[in-house]
């Protein structure tokens, strides 16, 4: 499995939560938990629920932001119980561990958890390569943030055991990281704007089109700087180019 497992609760409102999250992460093995923005106090009652995982907590780190969060994963996953139009593809649980499992072991890999009240955000899909769904009643499917961390947490071990296996691609690819693609997504959206290619009543729908694509290709290092080379020089023919703008050489 990869090097590390990122488990990311995002502005996460009840304490309890996120200790009951920590308690899931260590009974199957994983140790790594970032809080973005949390919207509470973590102190005594995560510490509480967290029981023997106290350590997990200790050992998390909280950002103010999801990118922050992000930052050198390789494959980024989105979990909700509600279908996106535009949003990353959808796999069932299994079958995303399973990818997992057959990516490189050095690569980093994020799985986000959204608010209690309202999952994930469509920005925050925006960044994911891939979005899982634990398969719930049809009439019921809200689960518990900590109980879904639990189900997702016990697929990672069961898929890590070799229980279940896929193979994703090729091993020696050098995925690029989420906060390369991001800057490729906002290259693509500035210049898209100054050559007026895309509709200027839904700029936004057009930069998710291309969110969703990038993700979904889970770019190499050497393709992302291959296509800001090309809109650097896009820039350059129309008089627009940037100094800071990265470019293929």
């Amino acid at each position: 499995m990869a090097s590390e497992i990122r488990i990311v609760l995002v502005e996460t409102s009840h304490p309890g939560n996120i200790g009951a999250a920590a308690r899931a992460m260590k009974v199957m093995g994983l140790r790594h938990l970032v809080l973005v923005n949390p919207q509470c106090d973590i102190g005594s009652e995560a510490r509480a629920r967290a029981s023997g995982a106290v350590e997990v907590i200790n050992e998390s780190v909280t950002v103010p932001t999801l990118a922050a969060a992000l930052e050198g994963a390789r494959f980024v996953v989105g979990t909700s119980a509600r279908t996106r139009r535009l949003g990353p593809e959808l796999v069932d649980l299994r079958t995303g561990a399973a990818e997992l499992a057959g990516l490189p072991d050095t690569d980093v890999v994020a799985v986000l958890f959204g608010p209690e009240r309202t999952g994930l955000d469509n920005a925050a899909l925006d960044c994911c390569n891939r979005l899982w769904r634990i398969p719930t009643d049809a009439d019921y499917a809200s689960l518990n943030l900590a109980a879904a961390v639990q189900v997702v947490a016990y697929e990672l071990r069961v898929a890590d055991g070799g229980e279940v296996a896929a193979a994703i691609g090729d091993e020696s690819v050098e995925a690029a990281p989420a906060e390369e693609v991001a800057g490729l997504c906002d290259h693509f959206d500035r210049v898209a704007r100054q050559v007026e290619s895309i509709n200027p009543e839904a700029p936004r729908l057009a930069l998710r089109r291309v969110q969703r694509l990038a993700r979904r290709a889970r770019l190499e290092v050497s393709e992302v700087k291959l296509l800001r080379g090309f809109l650097s020089a896009v820039e350059r023919a129309t008089g627009t180019a940037r100094d800071t703008d990265e470019s293929d050489t």
